[in-house]
């Protein structure tokens, strides 16, 4: 009897439906991931109205172009689905192409928790709502847009591109009405009362350098469009659109309202937001229609990094590097529904947390993946010279360009890093750590890229790991160890004065027990983190002499 077979199950890249999207909707996109409203810079403002709004002129300028013009470089060169994880494999090889994806997948699967929690918040500002019926809220609003997900990136498109028209002429409203009503200067104080220029900036550039990040969430989906070049050309349209998003609106505001002390993005209270301009000067029905705009923002980025961040583990499973269930495709509509319901599940798990600690978790994730992007450029560069790239995307100035675009941002990611506060310093040590961890453990169970080409990736059969990794991992642990030695040095000079007073009266910092504690403690983990780099580079010389790596293969460039 002849066995009937089963429907074809479509697995990994090649299965993936490719879409013809419009420049326009790739722009709406970018703007969710990246934008979608100026929500957030409340938080900002209080530390100064002056340093809020210089630092919301200069980082488009030093941050947000540069790190826009990398991304549609990269992305020219190589426009294939899972971004930077694709660009810095083929630079340095599996392990740190894997650095890069588990940071910024990790920063997707927490951030879409972000904006459940600042729906519910929103939604409160109207009515008083018990835990269970927040909770039903959020799990309701990921509901429909797992399914708008689950159609297709078309269609993700089509929702970002409505949802941004409306946000952008919200805003459009806030920032005429706040210039029609110009009544002060908008940049005094330029730093708030008792507080240092240092003090400042410290605490704000963290939550700035947040309000800019995201261009790079776009690539991750080029291998759904079939024109992928029209993504480079959508970022450098989106990045103008985005920083006039921010300036406008917070400049009318100030100049308007002021009252710069009381900005908040919560509600209620006596707190400001952009919604006052519109209360004071048009009513309150104008308000509450504002209000419902930022519930809109919110489900426009959820929405859009949805479809983002559930292609990151998709793309390392097809790689072997995550399990092979991620990689499941949707027959007639080509989409990883696994990747998509497996970020739902976890952004349905972490709702129950707050917005503070969803986003200074998601930070520190983040701001490690643009420290490994410019390296990652400037290999690529120098694999690929850009006299073989006709008709790619090649960033502007030359030498001097590529250098300017990449340097700034990397020193930038690591000064946030110092100044993010001590505490979000030694989180971030301990989840940057995860990364190797992580990476030795799948590659143990799944086999990695030497399942597919083993002559690429050759594995060691002591460790089982790719010829080399053992040096790479002595190395990442050299740089955080040092990095933790560095950041005891500064943070005690830069928090010492003020810092354990401020760490012990902080609810939200009460699980350290003082400042002083956690200088220590970076103290220790950096010297421990020395000493192991140490003891696996003496491991990994004595491995690597007992089995000799084989030639290595003569195609293909950035292999380990």
């Amino acid at each position: 009897m002849k066995q009937s077979k089963g429907p074809r199950v479509l697995r990994g890249v090649a299965g993936l439906k490719k879409h013809d999207m419009k420049t326009a909707s790739i722009v709406f996109m970018v703007y969710c991931l990246v934008c979608a409203g100026a929500f957030g810079i409340e938080e900002m403002v209080p530390a100064g109205p002056g340093v809020t709004l210089t630092l919301l002129l200069i980082f488009p300028v030093i941050w947000a172009w540069p790190i826009s013009n990398m991304m549609a470089e990269a992305g020219s060169l190589f426009p294939s689905e899972g971004g930077i994880y694709v660009w810095a494999k083929e630079a340095f090889g599996e392990f740190w192409g894997f650095q890069a994806c588990w940071w910024n997948t990790a920063s997707a699967y927490i951030t879409n928790s972000v904006y459940t929690a600042l729906v519910v918040d929103y939604v409160s500002q109207y009515a008083h709502m018990s835990e269970t019926v927040a909770f039903t809220l959020k799990i309701l609003m990921i509901a429909v847009f797992t399914v708008i997900n689950l159609l297709g990136i078309k269609e993700v498109g089509m929702v970002s591109s409505a949802l941004s028209v409306l946000i952008l002429l919200a805003f459009a409203v806030v920032a005429a009405v706040g210039f029609m009503n110009w009544g002060q200067n908008p940049m005094t104080p330029y730093v708030a009362d008792g507080m240092s220029l240092m003090e400042g900036v410290g605490g704000t550039v963290a939550i700035c350098a947040w309000m800019y990040c995201g261009y790079e969430s776009i690539s991750i989906i080029a291998g759904e469009v079939k024109k992928p070049q029209i993504i480079p050309k959508a970022l450098m349209l989106c990045m103008p659109l985005v920083a006039l998003s921010y300036v406008l609106p917070t400049l009318a505001g100030l100049a308007s309202v002021g009252r710069y002390e009381d900005w908040a993005t919560y509600g209620g209270g006596g707190s400001v937001g952009y919604a006052d301009v519109l209360t004071t000067y048009l009513g309150e029905g104008w308000g509450y229609a504002f209000l419902f705009i930022a519930i809109i923002s919110q489900c426009a980025i959820f929405n859009a990094y949805l479809a983002s961040g559930s292609r990151g583990f998709f793309v390392l499973a097809d790689d072997h590097l995550c399990p092979k269930v991620l990689t499941k495709v949707s027959k007639k509509r080509g989409v990883p529904y696994v990747g998509v319901l497996s970020l739902a599940l976890v952004t349905a798990l972490l709702a129950k947390y707050d917005f503070k600690t969803l986003v200074k978790t998601e930070v520190i994730f983040i701001m490690a993946m643009y420290i490994i992007l410019p390296p990652t450029i400037l290999k690529l560069r120098e694999m690929y010279p850009v006299e073989g790239r006709k008709g790619l995307f090649v960033m502007p100035g030359g030498k001097a360009g590529l250098y300017l675009f990449t340097l700034v941002p990397f020193a930038l990611a690591i000064f946030i890093y110092f100044m993010n506060g001590t505490d979000n310093f030694l989180i971030g040590v301990a989840a940057a750590s995860t990364g190797p961890i992580v990476y030795m453990a799948l590659k143990w169970v799944y086999g990695g890229c030497s399942r597919d080409n083993p002559e690429k990736y050759p594995l060691n059969p002591v460790t089982r790991l790719n010829y080399g990794d053992s040096f790479r991992v002595a190395l990442f642990s050299a740089i955080l160890g040092l990095a933790s030695l560095a950041g005891s040095v500064f943070l005690s000079w830069y928090e010492g004065g003020w810092g354990e007073e401020y760490y012990a009266n902080e609810a939200e910092s009460a699980y350290f027990s003082d400042f002083w504690w956690m200088i220590d403690m970076l103290k220790w983990v950096g010297a421990a983190l020395l000493i192991a780099a140490f003891v696996l580079l003496m491991l990994g010389v004595a491995v690597e002499r007992q089995s000799a790596a084989p030639a290595p293969a003569k195609a293909g460039k950035g292999g380990d």
